[in-house]
């Protein structure tokens, strides 16, 4: 399949890949903003890759753990209906209750369905220093990266890991794209 011919499921599973990354990643979301803007022409947006890591192998994905996470942030926190809904006509003390609900329901979810730990203990602000070997898929170096490590630096974001997930068992008929049924109300 081409990057011009992918199906809706794949747009899916990129696009709630990519909103996780650009939560995470700030130099991702200028990227994405970027892109977005016109100022980057037709280049691929990715995340930066430490320059000594060896090219990444690619897996295909299913996107089913996708849909069945928004699924579950649906039922928890309402989280499509707050984005799907228009809210420019709303105050900004009204998209702050809103907000604050579905943070708390998306909050819930995430720690009823996974575990999820700092990658690094320190504060942020902190200052470390990164030995010869430092696993730079948990680490990404940013600023002025010259040389070779050992690096000091400050720790600007912790991190997130996942050590456990706790996905409910679907059934083989269970259809993961509806992500939230209509109601009807008799």
């Amino acid at each position: 399949m081409t990057e011009s011919n992918m199906s809706f499921l794949s747009r899916l599973s990129l696009a709630v890949g990519t909103f996780f990354a650009v939560l995470g990643d700030r130099e991702f979301a200028a990227q994405v903003r970027r892109l977005r803007d016109g100022a980057v022409a037709a280049a691929p947006v990715t995340a930066p890759q430490p320059a000594t890591a060896a090219a990444p192998t690619i897996k295909e994905t299913s996107p089913e753990a996708a849909l069945q996470l928004l699924g579950l942030l649906q039922r928890g926190a309402r989280f499509i209906d707050f984005v799907e809904e228009d809210i420019a006509g709303y105050s900004d003390a009204d998209i702050g209750a809103a907000a604050r609900l579905v943070h708390d329901g998306c909050r819930a979810t995430l720690r009823e369905h996974f575990t999820i730990r700092p990658v690094r203990e320190e504060a942020e602000g902190s200052r470390v220093t990164l030995a010869d070997g430092f696993d730079a898929t948990a680490i990404r170096l940013t600023g002025n990266v010259v040389g070779k490590p050992p690096f000091s630096g400050n720790v600007s974001h912790r991190g997130w890991r996942v050590e456990e997930v706790r996905l409910p068992m679907l059934t083989k008929t269970h259809d993961a794209t509806v992500i939230a049924q209509a109601e009807v109300e008799l």
